[in-house]
C-alpha cells in the first residue's frame, strides 16, 4: 500500500515538472507512466532511481510537430513497397521454398495418371543429349540420332517427352513413316516415357499420311479414354485432312462437330480443311456455308479460308469471285500473320496476280514492326525471290532480298539463316556462284552461321560446274566450321575428288575428320585409302591406315584384301601386315577406344562390340490400351541415309 502511494507521488512530481505541454501530449504521457508502472509490483528501488535519472536527462520538447510516417511522404512509402514487392519475387523466403522438413511426406496418389515431362525437365544432361539429337537431326543423319536417343534410354540421362518427339517428327518430315511408329512404340510403350498430345498429334499425322485413317482415330478415342489431357485443335486439323484425303467428308464433318461439342473453339484450319474438301467434290453451297458459320463462331479468322476460295475460283476461272474474296478480307484489316500471307502470296502468284501479290507483299514490310507484331518472316522474302529468279530477274531478286518498309515506324526484317539459304541455293542453280559467293560472305558480317545446306549447296554447285577445287576449299571450310558430316555426304564428296585424281588433298581433310568426334565411317577411310593407292600414294595410305587403328576405327574385310595386295605388290606386304596386326580383333568392328566414352558420339552400351548399323529394336509390342496398333516394322538396317533430307523448317504438330 505504501509503495502505491510512493508511485503516485511520483507521477504527480513528475507531471508538475513537464506543465507546459499541451493536454492531448499529458494525457498521453500519463497513460504511458501508469502502464508502466503496473507491470510488475516487484520494481525494485535501484530501478525508480534509473527511471527518475532518465526522465531528468531527458531533452526539452520543442514546438515541431511530431512525424507520424517512416516516410517522408506517400509516394516515397509506396516506392518502398514495390521494391519490397520485387525483391520477393526475386529472393522469395525460404521457407516459401523449403518445405518443412518436420512436416510427413504426403503420400503419392497411386490411383494419379501420369503425367508427362514439363520444360522444366529440361534441363542438364537431359539438355545436353536433347541439344545432341537436335544437332543430328539438322545435319541430316537421322540413324545416329535415333541410335542415340534409343541407347540413352538405358543410361542415367533419360531422353525427355520433347526429345523423343524431335526424333519421331524428324523421321515423319522424312517420309519414314514406319521409323516413326516403331520409335513412339518403342519410347512411349517400352520405355515407359509419358507422351504428350504432341507425342500422339504425329503418330497420328503418321498414319493418315500413310492412309491408316482408321489407326489414327483409334489413337483419338486412346487419348479421349486414357490420357490426362484432351486432344488439342492440331489432332483434329489431322484427322479431318486425313478423312478428306480418303473420301469419308461426312465423318470428317461429324468429328468437327464433335470438336465444338467438346467445348473447343472453333478452328480456321479444320474448317479450311473441309472447306477444301467440299470445293474439291463442286459442292461450293456446302463450303459457303461452313465459311459463314466459322465467320460466326469467330470475329478473326485466319485467311487461308480466303486463299482456298480464291484458289478454287481461280481454276475455274472465275476471277471475278477469287478477287471478291481477296478484297472482303483485305476490307476487314485483320493483322494476319506471315503464314496467312505468305499462303495468299503464293495463291496470287501461281495465278498471275503479279501487281496485287508486290502490293501485299509492300504492305506486309510496311506493318513490320518488331517486336509489336511480326508481320513478315524469311518465307515471305523466299516466295518473292522465288519469283524473281523464275522470271530470270536476277539483279531484282537481291533488291527484294533486301527491301525494307517505307511507312514511317516499320523495321526491316532481320534476315536468318533459311533465307539465305534459299536464295544462295536459287542462284546456284542457275550458275550465278560469284553472286551466291558474295551473299555466302554476308552472314559473318550479319553474325550468322552458315548450316548444312548451304555448304552442301555450295559444293554440289561446284562439282556442277567442273571446279574441284573450290568444292575442296569449301569442303575443307564445312569440316572446320564443327558441324556434323553425315556419311553419304562425305563419302559423295570423296568420291568425286578421287575420280578427279585429287586423293592426295584429300588426307589433310580426311585427317581433321579423324581428330574430331564422332571419328569418320570405315567407309569413308575406304573410299580415299583406295584412291591413294591407285596414285602410288602408299606412304599417304599407311599413315591413313594408322589413323584407323589408332582411333580403333574397324578395317572393312574388303579395305583389308586390298590393301595388303596393292602393298605386296610393292614389296611391302609386311610393314602392312603388322599395322593390320594391331587391328586384327575388329575384323570391320566397331571396336569403342579404351579410356572414359567420347562425349561427342553416341552413347556407348556394354556387351558386344558396336556394329556398324544402329542397333535393332526388338520388336515392340501393341499399343497399351483400346487403339491396337498394326505391327511396326523393325528400323532400318542401314546405318546412314542414302540421302540426307532438306530441312524445311520445323512442321505443324
Amino acid at each position: 500500500m505504501y509503495k502505491v502511494k510512493a508511485q503516485r507521488v511520483l507521477a504527480s512530481h513528475i507531471l508538475s515538472q513537464l506543465g507546459f505541454f499541451t493536454l492531448s501530449v499529458t494525457m498521453s504521457l500519463h497513460r504511458l507512466l501508469l502502464r508502466s508502472l503496473r507491470r510488475s509490483s516487484s520494481l525494485t528501488a535501484a530501478a525508480t532511481s534509473t527511471s527518475q535519472t532518465l526522465i531528468h536527462q531527458q531533452p526539452q520538447p520543442t514546438l515541431v510537430p511530431i512525424r507520424t510516417f517512416a516516410f517522408s511522404s506517400a509516394e516515397e512509402a509506396a516506392a518502398e513497397r514495390r521494391r519490397r514487392k520485387r525483391r520477393l519475387r526475386i529472393e522469395p523466403p525460404l521457407h516459401a521454398l523449403r518445405r518443412d522438413p518436420s512436416a510427413p511426406r504426403p503420400r503419392p496418389d497411386p490411383n494419379a495418371p501420369r503425367l508427362p515431362d514439363s520444360t522444366s525437365a529440361l534441363v542438364g544432361p537431359r539438355l545436353n543429349l536433347h541439344n545432341r539429337v537436335q544437332s543430328l537431326i539438322r545435319a541430316g543423319d537421322l540413324d545416329l540420332a535415333s541410335a542415340t536417343a534409343r541407347q540413352s534410354v538405358f543410361s542415367n540421362t533419360r531422353p525427355t517427352v520433347f526429345t523423343c518427339n524431335a526424333i519421331i517428327a524428324a523421321m515423319y518430315r522424312n517420309k519414314r513413316f514406319d521409323d516413326a511408329i516403331a520409335l513412339f512404340q518403342f519410347f512411349f510403350n517400352q520405355s515407359n516415357i509419358v507422351p504428350n498430345i504432341v507425342s500422339y498429334n504425329v503418330l497420328i499425322n503418321t498414319h493418315c499420311d500413310a492412309g491408316r485413317v482408321d489407326v489414327g482415330l483409334d489413337i483419338y478415342r486412346h487419348i479421349l479414354a486414357n490420357a490426362p489431357f484432351s486432344p488439342s485443335p492440331v489432332t483434329y486439323r489431322h484427322l479431318t485432312k486425313g478423312l478428306i484425303d480418303s473420301g469419308r467428308i461426312g465423318e470428317a464433318v461429324d468429328l468437327l462437330r464433335e470438336m465444338l461439342n467438346k467445348g473447343h473453339g472453333a478452328d480456321s484450319l479444320v474448317y479450311n480443311n473441309l472447306i477444301s474438301g467440299f470445293l474439291n467434290l463442286e459442292n461450293e453451297a456446302k463450303a459457303i456455308e461452313l465459311f459463314d458459320e466459322l465467320k460466326e463462331r469467330c470475329l478473326v479468322y485466319d485467311g487461308v479460308v480466303n486463299g482456298t476460295f480464291m484458289d478454287w475460283y481461280f481454276t475455274k476461272g472465275r476471277e471475278k469471285c477469287a478477287m471478291d474474296s481477296y478484297k472482303s478480307l483485305l476490307d476487314r484489316q485483320f493483322r494476319m500473320t506471315p503464314v496467312t500471307c505468305n499462303a495468299l502470296l503464293e495463291v496470287l502468284l501461281k495465278h498471275d496476280k503479279k501487281a496485287e501479290a508486290w502490293a501485299l507483299f509492300d504492305q506486309m514490310l510496311d506493318n513490320h514492326t518488331p517486336p509489336n507484331f511480326q508481320a513478315v518472316n524469311s518465307d515471305s522474302f523466299s516466295v518473292m525471290v522465288n519469283e524473281c529468279v523464275k522470271l530470270g530477274k536476277f539483279t531484282e531478286a537481291i533488291e527484294v532480298f533486301k527491301k525494307v518498309g517505307k511507312k514511317q515506324g516499320s523495321k526491316p526484317f532481320a534476315m536468318d539463316v533459311a533465307g539465305y539459304n534459299n536464295i544462295i541455293a536459287r542462284f546456284c542453280e542457275n550458275g550465278l556462284l560469284s553472286e551466291a559467293e558474295q551473299l555466302f560472305g554476308e552472314l559473318s558480317t550479319k553474325s550468322l552461321t552458315p548450316d548444312v545446306n548451304i555448304y552442301r549447296t555450295f559444293i554440289e554447285a561446284y562439282f556442277g560446274m567442273e571446279r574441284a577445287d573450290d568444292a575442296l576449299q569449301m569442303f575443307n571450310r564445312f569440316v572446320d566450321s564443327g558441324l556434323r558430316v553425315i556419311v553419304s555426304f562425305a563419302n559423295k564428296v570423296f568420291d568425286e575428288l578421287v575420280n578427279k585424281g585429287k586423293a592426295g588433298e584429300c588426307v589433310p581433310v580426311l585427317t581433321k575428320m579423324g581428330e574430331k568426334d564422332p571419328k569418320p565411317d570405315p567407309t569413308t577411310y575406304e573410299i580415299v585409302i583406295k584412291g591413294l593407292c591407285k596414285e602410288r600414294l602408299f606412304d599417304a595410305s599407311r599413315d591413313l591406315m594408322g589413323q584407323m587403328v589408332r582411333y580403333n576405327i574397324g578395317v572393312t574385310p574388303s579395305l583389308r584384301e586390298f590393301v595388303v595386295e596393292a602393298f605386296g605388290k610393292e614389296g611391302r606386304s609386311e610393314e602392312i601386315e603388322r599395322l593390320l596386326e594391331a587391328n586384327r580383333p575388329g575384323f570391320g568392328a566397331y571396336w569403342p577406344p579404351s579410356g572414359p566414352p567420347r562425349m561427342a558420339g553416341p552413347p556407348r552400351m556394354a556387351g558386344p562390340p558396336r556394329m556398324a548399323g544402329p542397333p535393332q529394336m526388338a520388336e515392340p509390342p501393341r499399343m497399351a490400351g483400346p487403339p491396337q496398333m498394326a505391327e511396326p516394322p523393325r528400323m532400318a538396317e542401314s546405318s546412314r541415309m542414302e540421302e540426307p533430307p532438306q530441312m524445311a523448317g520445323q512442321a505443324s504438330t
